[in-house]
Order: structure tokens, then sequence, then C-alpha cells
């Protein structure tokens, strides 16, 4: 991997703090989910994404905010990266009326479409190619905008992650394929099932499209990656694969306590916390430690009121139940 110098971006010290701190956030909000699952608050399993934080804060930056992002059940830092409050986010966790989703969604199925947040998706592989029709709808129209489909590694063995890939190289559509490789495929190391060691760049070439591997915990370099991959596909140069290498810090899910993993490769990962490294940038960037501390002062304030303000919500309304069944909002069947 990368070292933490690495990079061609031009991120300045103030960009690169609010980038910090936003990760910052991010991470505080998955702790907040982990204790209130724990409490019995939050119904339902979660996938947190605590360690994935600089892939989706390092992609979001480099894009525009029309942009679409399209998400896996391991999808909180997404929504949070295009938008979503941390607020909204843990309410709907907690099937509260005020939930990203109104509490039709759940932690698998985070949609904020204002932000281009069009939605968290709990089949592996199913919104690869959602991702590449959008992109078609931004062609057709001209918009300049991209769609990024994010996955995890496992599934690129799934037979859509081959026939989006595959579509989008015959039309030359304007979206990025951005695998977090974790390594794991729930429990299952990845490295045991597929034949080449990076399972989604080491596929693209047999579609033609350009690929990279890169650090997905230094928050520059995922940011560098996405910005020349989105302008390629802004200028009519088609789909680029990105493979984000980066770890997980809890199990698959909340049922899972991650113990088939070895103790000394999760040490070497911990090692490598995308916030550690974004600490190392500022510190190169002469940013003062109590400007960090603020950064992390203000995080745990804006998570802490908005664990107040979920719990404080109120249930969901019943008539909610029968809105945004269709785009017209209505909820009868139509012939």
């Amino acid at each position: 991997m990368t070292a933490v110098d690495s990079g061609a971006a031009v991120v300045g010290a103030d960009e690169l703090l609010g980038l910090y701190e936003q990760m910052a956030v991010i991470r505080r909000t998955e702790k907040a989910a982990h204790d209130l699952f724990l409490a019995g608050l939050v119904k339902g399993t979660t996938h947190l994404a605590a360690g994935h934080e600089a892939v989706a804060v390092g992609a979001s930056a480099a894009l525009r905010p029309d942009d679409y992002v399209f998400a896996t059940y391991r999808g909180h830092h997404h929504a949070m990266a295009r938008g979503a409050t941390p607020a909204e986010c843990l309410a709907e966790l907690m099937s509260k009326g005020t939930g990203l989703c109104k509490a039709k969604g759940g932690s698998m199925h985070l949609t904020k479409a204002s932000a281009g947040m069009l939605g968290s998706y709990a089949i592996v592989g199913a919104h690869l190619p959602l991702a590449a029709g959008a992109a078609w709808s931004a062609r057709l129209r001209g918009s300049g905008q991209v769609a990024v489909a994010f996955f995890g590694d496992g599934a690129t063995n799934i037979g859509a992650f081959h026939e989006a890939l595959n579509l989008s190289a015959v039309w030359a559509l304007p979206v990025l394929f951005i695998c977090e490789n974790n390594l794991y495929m729930e429990y299952t190391p990845i490295g045991e099932v597929t034949a080449v060691a990076n399972p989604a760049a080491d596929r693209a070439p047999g579609y033609g499209i350009p690929a990279e591997v890169i650090d997905g915990n230094d928050v520059v370099v995922v940011k560098d990656a996405v910005h020349r991959a989105a302008e390629l596909a802004r200028s009519g140069g088609g789909p680029t694969v990105i493979e984000a290498l980066t770890y997980r810090h809890f199990g698959h899910s909340r049922t899972d306590p991650g113990a088939y993993r070895p103790a000394e490769e999760v040490e070497r990962w911990m090692q490598r916390d995308p916030l550690e490294l974004a600490r190392a940038r500022l510190q190169v960037h002469g940013v003062p430690g109590e400007s960090v501390t603020a950064a992390d002062e203000r995080a745990a304030r804006i998570v802490a009121e908005a664990v107040a303000e979920a719990k404080a919500a109120p249930g969901p309304d019943p008539h909610d139940a029968f809105t945004d069944v269709w785009a017209d909002g209505g909820s009868a069947w139509r012939t």
C-alpha cells in the first residue's frame, strides 16, 4: 500500500481538516449505532463501515453534488458522505419517523435521492446494473453527471458485476465501479475463492476498462483516483474500475465477532486506520494539534446530539407506509 505522502491530489490543510472531521463524525456515528444495537434500540442487523470511511469521504469529495451514488448494505458512510445527517441515519436504524426513509428502509436501505444517494442495496451486486442505467440516463440527457457504484470484493464473483462492466464498456457509460476490498466476502477470504489477486481490478481488462488498485484508507489517494476517473467519464472516456484496499474494524455484521481473522492481520490493518493516516497528513501540513482536537470535539458533539435527537424522535406515522411506493407518491395499483 502507498505511503502517507502518496497521492497526486493537491489537498490543502483546511480541506484535509474538513475531510478528517467528516470521517470522525462517521466513525463516531458507527460506534453509536453499535452501542444502540447492544442496548436493544436498533432493530434488525447492521453492517458497520468503521474503517472504510476514507473511501466514502474521499470519493464524495471528488464528485459533483448532482452525481449519483449507489451503495451496498454496508452503506452508512456513503449516505453521510453524500449529506445525510447522523441524526436521520440513526433515527432510521431505530425505526423512528424522522429517519432517512421514515423507518421503511433501516440500516441496509439508506437513501437520500435529493443528495444523489440513490440507495443502499441488500442484494449483493444488484445495484451495479442500476448504476449503469443511471449513467445511461445522464449520457442521454447530456448532463455531465457520473454514476458511482460502491461494492464489496464478494460482488466481483456475482454475474451482475460482469454484466454491468460489459454493458458500460460497450456503451462507454460515465460510471465508476469502486470496489471496497476488505479481504473478506462475509466470512470467507476473497483470495480463497477468486483466481486473480485483485478481484475487481484484474477483471477490468477483460472488458477493456482501465483499472487502478489504491490505498482505500488514505482519503487523499481516494479523492485523487476518483477525481481522475470522474473526469475521464465526463469527457466521454467511459467507465473505470477502482479497487480500494481497506479493512472493516468490526465483523461482517453485528452478530459476527470476526474471530476468523488472524490477530496479526487485524493489528496490521488497525495501524493503517484512515483517521490516523489523515492525522499524519495534517501534521505534515503543519496543522496544529489543537485544531485536530477541536475537530474531534465537534464530531463528538454532533454525534451525541444526533443520538439524543434520534432517541427522542417519535415513531413512524402509519400513513407513511403508503407513500413513496410509486414515483408519484401514490400507493394505488396502476394499470
